[in-house]
């Protein structure tokens, strides 16, 4: 008899959805939305219907597959077990353990997946990887500035007079701030939307700004430098809550609103006009994830937040510089997971330089990869190069759950199973405070296994099961420690599906910043010179490198699949996706490019075909294509980007790409 089960989203997503799965026979056969959650209220997007597809999808790997002469072989999970960790024995004895790499993204939110960490800080420590290639210059660009990235809840912005929705496209990717969106409209507040793509969340704006890609940094610049020849600054704030202001004043000096005009191609009277919204306040500003994909993006970060300080909207309901939430994750004791003061060594190398660092590592060099919760090849930036490094290792594992282009590489790959076939609770730090709980309710299919019992039995065969002996409930309490203290307990998130986590409303409220200062830092002093705020542009742009940008004339941005979180869901469609460029009109015009054209876009990196679509309004002379396909079905867009690392080193650049653009037969 068919049963609905309260259970949760596992997406790597601003969401972080309730659901209500329906199982029959130990199969999952619907996926909905819980009406009863607090956020998300029973609405969620194909991709997490598409959990379903994916439980039950006959492309699942069952068994334990090894590479001999080139074709996996099925062989037992004994003999896979055995022969990696008769390998790992061998590297730490002979190299040390950091000879071992351990390649690993966020796939999911789930709690347990950091007992990969576990295991391999008690191994000894691993080759880490650091930064992100998602998020991470911008989150560090909010710890020089405010000593941490906090949000405001989803509430509040019923509470702001005007909403600037800066470089994100909620509809697509979070689609129930886009429904609080139309309640604040409705409720007479004014939205604005700056992008360099005319998109969904554009369309119920009250005002659309096209931006030059990689430019916003500047047109923050153009509005605080109007905001303070008007005298609409908020001195308060300035003289009591902040330091380096006059740093700053010296930088907006240094340029002409001509010139942030011109650079931008934003009209001076939209820059003017935007000082008085900023000072018309409470004005919020949500900041999306691809305007720090750039060499100068930790910076962008920092002068929209400087706008937001300096008109006086940081600490106020209706306000903030909104832009992820990490008191969220900060509510969780991963360290009781993770053990980290176990390990006796350890290296890092940049997860966008992954590639460049492993050909180049010495002293150890490395002799194995392990993938977990990612499919680098897809994935990671320069993609040729990518698979250059991850070919030129002794033993590659993946752990997976299908035959991704990472996993067709590899020597071993290891089955693991879906959300609804392991407990776990899941979270976001992106956007709402509210952790879900989702139980296991169907057996993984063959012998697919959790991560945890993959861990544990290689963890035995080192020699420390014994930090693997707890069950599942005990290390879910473990990582909720300090939550239970206050009252939130395990028990009562099993029994509800869904707890709202004790963050701050309205973060910096008080003014009291987590910065060595204690208030909000114009220039971060601890940082020297680097701390000071720069009128920077993107490395690959004509004011930097006038000669590529000669041979490559074109921005091209590569953003995320409406359909698949990352490269995920595009093997389960029911329809075979293409690789689709979308260029603006002005491009299509100048190369007679019609829809359905056949084409190769290229620069020095690499190229990729597909069929052409024309972007209306998007802003002249800019591309898109969307990250994350698979190389059947066209190939990585990734071999176009590059592995360089944002200003402040913990962000990647995919964005900062220029190319050109040809019709082929």
């Amino acid at each position: 008899m068919a049963e609905v089960i309260k259970s949760a989203c596992p997406l790597n997503c601003w969401d972080s959805c309730g659901l209500l799965v329906t199982v029959d026979n130990n199969k999952v056969v619907k996926v909905e939305g819980d009406p009863s959650h607090p956020i998300t209220k029973g609405k969620i997007c194909g991709r997490g219907r598409m959990l379903e597809t994916r439980t039950n999808s006959p492309e699942r790997i069952l068994y334990p597959l090894k590479k001999v002469n080139g074709e996996f072989k099925q062989i037992s999970w004994e003999q896979a077990l055995d022969e990696i960790s008769h390998k790992m024995m061998e590297i730490k004895e002979q190299h040390g353990s950091t000879a071992v790499l351990h390649s690993h993204d966020y796939s999911n939110n789930g709690i347990l997946k950091n007992l990969d960490q576990r295991f391999f800080n008690m191994y000894g420590g691993v080759t880490e990887l650091y930064g992100s290639l998602c998020w991470g210059a911008g989150i560090e660009a909010q710890k020089w500035d405010f000593g941490d990235a906090y949000g405001h809840e989803p509430e509040d912005v019923l509470e702001s007079k005007n909403i600037i929705i800066w470089g994100r496209n909620v509809a697509r990717t979070n689609m129930h701030f886009y429904e609080k969106l139309l309640e604040a409209k409705k409720n007479g507040a004014k939205i604005y939307v700056i992008d360099p793509m005319f998109n969904a969340t554009a369309k119920i704006a009250d005002e659309y700004i096209s931006i030059k890609p990689g430019m916003d940094g500047l047109l923050a610049v153009g509005i605080i430098k109007e905001i303070l020849r008007l005298g609409m600054e908020d001195r308060n704030f300035i003289l009591h809550h902040s330091q380096g202001f006059e740093d700053l004043e010296n930088l907006v000096d240094g340029i002409s609103l001509e010139e942030i005009s011109e650079m931008t191609e934003v009209p001076i009277e939209i820059i003017r006009s935007f000082a008085n919204i900023y000072a018309d306040k409470p004005t919020s500003t949500f900041m999306g994830l691809g305007l720090q994909r750039y060499k100068n993006g930790g910076n962008t970060i920092r002068l929209i937040d400087a706008l937001v300080a300096v008109s006086g909207n940081i600490g106020i309901s209706g306000g903030g510089a909104n832009y992820a939430n990490l008191q969220v994750g900060q509510s969780f004791d991963v360290a009781n997971l993770t053990m980290s003061d176990r390990r006796s060594s350890h290296r890092q190398f940049s997860i966008m330089r992954q590639a460049e660092e492993v050909l180049a590592a010495v002293d150890p060099i490395i002799e194995m990869i392990i993938v977990t919760c990612g499919n680098p090849l897809t994935q990671v930036p320069d993609s040729t190069l990518v698979e250059k490094a991850f070919s030129s290792v002794s033993t590659l594992v993946v752990i997976d759950q299908f035959m991704t282009d990472t996993a067709a590489l590899a020597d071993y790959v290891l089955p693991t199973g879906t959300s609804f076939e392991e407990e776990d609770i899941y979270y976001s730090s992106m956007y709402h405070h509210y952790v879900n709980y989702g139980p296991k309710f169907v057996s993984a299919p063959g012998e697919a296994k959790s991560d945890l019992w993959i861990w544990t039995q290689l963890a035995q065969r080192l020699g420390f099961g014994d930090v693997f002996n707890s069950s599942r409930e005990q290390l879910l309490n473990l990582s909720l420690q300090s939550l239970a203290e206050k009252g939130k307990t395990l028990v009562e998130l099993k029994e509800r599906g869904t707890l709202e986590l004790p963050v701050k409303y309205v973060p910096w409220h008080d003014f009291k910043f987590k910065t060595a200062s204690g208030k909000y830092e114009f220039t971060t002093m601890d940082k020297g010179e680097e701390g000071k705020l720069t009128l920077a542009v993107p490395e690959e742009s004509k004011w930097n490198n006038p000669e590529l940008a000669e041979n490559y004339p074109y921005s091209l941005l590569t953003i995320h699949p409406l359909r698949s979180n990352h490269s995920q869901n595009y093997h389960l469609y029911s329809k075979a996706p293409q690789l689709k460029i979308e260029v603006s009109e002005d491009i299509a015009a100048s190369k007679n490019l019609k829809t359905g054209d056949y084409v190769r876009v290229w620069n020095d990196r690499g190229e990729v075909k597909g069929q052409l679509s024309i972007l209306p309004k998007a802003h002249p002379n800019t591309i898109n294509i969307d990250e994350g396909i698979w190389k059947k079905f066209g190939g990585s867009v990734n071999a176009l980007t590059s592995s360089r690392e944002s200003d402040n080193g913990l962000g990647s650049t995919l964005y900062d790409c220029l190319v050109n653009i040809e019709k082929i037969n």
